[in-house]
């Protein structure tokens, strides 16, 4: 059973800084990309930012370059979001998600499992 458990949402102020992480099992993790997706209330689910299997080409929402980092440890199984200098307009709950291949994508239809979420908010 393949699960993705996303971990290290909360209330933060603005400014401030969060680490989101992933923890998946039930599949071959170094066989997949991984990607984070946020989906604020009355919103569609939007991009954040995805990871090769390799830790090889990234790609960032342009919102977030340069305030966010995505990561991925193989032997862990998990992949990470650093979020520094958080706004209030990056308030969402966060996804993670895998996608069996060697391309990143910004499709969420692209992605075949997905975690639960967690909520981050961030206060101004």
């Amino acid at each position: 059973q393949v699960q993705l458990v996303e971990s290290g949402g909360g209330l933060v102020q603005a400014g401030g800084s969060l680490r989101l992480s992933c923890a998946v099992s039930g599949l071959t993790f170094g066989s997949y990309a991984m990607g984070w997706f946020r989906q604020a209330p009355g919103t569609e689910r939007e991009f954040v930012a995805a990871i090769s299997r390799s830790g090889g080409p990234i790609d960032y929402l342009d919102a977030v370059k340069g305030r966010f980092t995505i990561s991925r440890d193989n032997a862990k199984n998990t992949v990470y979001l650093q979020m520094n200098s958080l706004k209030p307009e990056d308030t969402a709950v966060y996804y993670c998600a895998a996608r069996l291949g060697l391309t990143i994508r910004r499709n969420s239809y692209d992605y075949a499992f997905w975690g639960q979420g967690t909520q981050v908010t961030v206060s101004s």
